[in-house]
């Protein structure tokens, strides 16, 4: 199962992973062994320039039908997600490319993600990370225009939004200067380093 997330075969993926729960095999390992593990190799192969965003798509798509599969079973057993994070690209800004493989991503690396798409203004991130108890707030842009809108919804958690939760940015503009400028938690520049940097924010 390993393999097929890392080939992005997602036609024999979700039906082994039906196969493998059907013969008693364990949803958390399962999901640590094969997915979360497989996203990994992913990552790595992308860090090296091995992997593109196609290669990376594919994978994460696998990854997508086979939680479909494997989440209800993990609720079952009381496993819990490595932590919920709210994702959206900011206000006046329509790109969703990145943001939604980023979502994938996380996904595959066993983080709850509530998605809030595009054009989310601060309120409904801090609202949505109130409601849904999140240990982070990842923010998008694509557009340079966008860029204060990230500022803002900084500015809103910091001047009182829940406690503890981390904002992490990114996007084709953005550079790590910029988020230490606004008072983010972090910078990522790709999906993979975006999964390492959520990793590390909720250790």
């Amino acid at each position: 199962m390993r393999r097929w997330v890392v080939e992005g075969d997602r036609d024999a993926l979700a039906p082994a992973i039906v196969q493998a729960l059907a013969s008693g095999a364990d949803p958390a390992a399962i999901l640590g062994e094969a997915l979360i593990a497989g996203m990994d190799e992913v990552g790595d192969l992308f860090a090296r320039n091995e992997y593109f965003l196609p290669e990376v798509l594919l994978s994460a798509r696998a990854v997508q039908a086979a939680l479909a599969v494997l989440r209800p079973r993990l609720a079952e057993t009381g496993v819990e997600p490595a932590g919920t994070v709210v994702l959206g690209t900011v206000q006046g800004d329509l790109h969703d490319i990145g943001k939604n493989l980023i979502g994938m991503m996380l996904e595959g690396a066993g983080f709850r993600v509530v998605d809030l798409g595009t054009n989310v203004t601060p309120d409904r991130f801090l609202q949505s990370a109130r409601e849904n108890g999140a240990a982070l707030v990842a923010l998008s842009a694509l557009l340079t225009t966008t860029m204060p809108a990230m500022q803002a919804t900084v500015a809103a958690f910091r001047g009182g939004g829940p406690a503890n939760v981390k904002v992490i940015v990114g996007g084709a503009p953005v550079t790590e200067a910029f988020a230490r400028s606004i008072g983010a938690d972090g910078y990522a520049p790709d999906a993979s380093a975006a999964v390492a940097l959520a990793r590390s924010l909720v250790a």
